[in-house]
């Protein structure tokens, strides 16, 4: 993808960094990834607000910053195979890819899968693996993982999740119902270390039949 930054998506860029994102090549990729293709016209004019927005479907896109900032957790590790789970708009999967060798991702709602997919071929993102099916099962057959990312809050940390982990793998989720917390996960082997990051608000992980 060769985005030019709009001068929108620059001062978003610039909010972001005095919000406190640091990394200079998350920055970038949100300077030149048009925030609007993954919106309904209708909201086109919010796509550059620091803030989340329905997508239908019950979903949202994410805040732009939670999105950076989950982005700069994994990228610490310098994974190069990621998975995510919630394909949602497509816009984290699009952020990822461009940073990222390969991501696979998970949406449990078919017409939002076929519309995420859509605009990352009109991105040109072509590194991107998509699978229709239960985000709490992750993809088993595609793993292990260097990192993982889940872009809905998980009542409790899925066992096959972490099963998916390399060895030194990084599982970045939201955890909690009524109050969630970012967790960042790492694998040592058959030990796992969390640590909290901050309070955060996401639409729950649906776990059992697809929509």
């Amino acid at each position: 993808m060769n985005g030019v930054a709009t001068a929108s998506a620059l001062n978003l860029a610039n909010a972001l960094r005095g919000a406190g994102i640091g990394d200079q090549a998350v920055l970038s990729v949100v300077a030149k990834t048009p925030r609007e293709l993954f919106l309904d016209a209708a909201l086109g004019h919010k796509a550059y607000e620091n803030t989340a927005l329905p997508i239908g479907q019950g979903q949202t896109i994410s805040q732009p910053y939670i999105v950076a900032k989950m982005t700069e957790l994994l990228l610490e590790s310098k994974p190069k195979k990621v998975l995510e789970i919630g394909t949602g708009s497509g816009y984290q999967a699009a952020i990822l890819a461009q940073l990222v060798d390969e991501l696979c991702t998970v949406e449990r709602i078919k017409s939002l899968q076929i519309q995420a997919r859509q605009r990352l071929k009109r991105l040109d993102l072509h590194n991107v693996s998509f699978k229709y099916g239960d985000g709490w099962k992750g993809w088993a057959n595609k793993g292990p993982f260097d990192a993982i990312m889940v872009t809905a809050a998980a009542a409790s940390i899925p066992q096959d999740l972490l099963a998916q982990l390399g060895s030194q793998g990084v599982l970045i989720i939201p955890v909690g119902q009524e109050t969630q917390q970012l967790l960042r996960v790492t694998r040592y082997g058959d030990d796992y270390r969390s640590e909290t990051i901050e309070m955060v608000k996401f639409v729950p992980l649906v776990n059992g039949d697809l929509a």
